[in-house]
């Protein structure tokens, strides 16, 4: 397996999946055709599949011209997203497989983003979207804190430790100064931070990250901290410091931030 980044608008991921067994490749959230059009060509690899993990124009807005270049390609998304994904095929619901190439996928239904948002693991590697970012998550616009919390915490985060996250934006930095604000005694979290200036500085990634740096690193799954409880309690004086109210309280303050 060999997953290639293909930057897109002004800050997307979408992923070229490639079964190197086969020459077959599936493209994981295109926002533009011509960015994954070039990479396809550069990789000398035969396209064969879309994988949306949502139903937001920013990841599906190259379905359309992918689509015209190649009628048959598979384009698969949560059951729910039905009319919502352009060019829909494949229509999944929670612990589906499939395969591209010989490569196998099973979906993940992570609502909370939005109703039907979906991650892909494959091998040691997950597609997450807009679900989670490297130290972060995605605004709560079709879910609930609950709902965001059990992906995060129960879906994704019960995938192995060692496994690559992939994420669906390049916002690691700012992510991290505000996991810095909310619990600023979290070393983990001030070393990442410099690394990833550093990466920025030098105009690299910072995709993937790991599920055992995100469990240290992203203040939406480490809702128990102490120094992010003391933090909503400053903010939310109300708050009953339970998992859910904590994340639905930083949610919000990163909403703002």
């Amino acid at each position: 397996m060999r997953i290639v980044p293909v930057p897109c608008l002004a800050d997307n991921f979408a992923y070229l999946l490639i079964c190197e067994e086969t020459g077959q490749a599936g493209v994981v959230d295109p926002a533009e055709a011509e960015p994954v059009l070039h990479c396809v060509a550069q990789e000398g690899v035969t396209l064969s599949a879309i994988l949306n993990t949502h139903h937001h124009w920013d990841h599906v807005g190259g379905n359309k011209a992918l689509l015209a270049r190649q009628p048959k390609l598979k384009v698969y998304g949560h059951a729910s997203d039905r009319g919502r994904i352009e060019g829909q095929t494949e229509l999944l619901e929670a612990g589906a497989h499939f395969s591209v190439g010989k490569l196998a996928v099973r979906a993940l239904h992570n609502p909370g983003h939005t109703s039907g948002a979906v991650s892909y693991v494959v091998q040691d590697a997950v597609f997450t979207g807009d679900t989670m970012f490297a130290a972060g998550c995605g605004r709560l616009l079709e879910g609930t804190p609950e709902n965001m919390y059990h992906s995060l915490c129960k879906v994704i985060g019960s995938l192995p430790p060692e496994t690559r996250v992939f994420f669906g934006h390049e916002y690691t930095e700012k992510n991290l100064r505000f996991a810095a604000q909310v619990e600023p005694d979290n070393a983990d979290v001030q070393d990442k931070l410099a690394a990833v200036r550093a990466l920025r500085a030098q105009g690299q990634f910072t995709t993937p990250s790991t599920l055992a740096a995100e469990w240290k690193t992203n203040p939406f799954m480490r809702t128990d901290s102490k120094s992010i409880q003391q933090t909503v309690r400053q903010s939310d004086p109300g708050n009953d410091l339970t998992p859910i109210a904590v994340l639905g309280a930083i949610r919000r303050m990163k909403d703002q931030f």
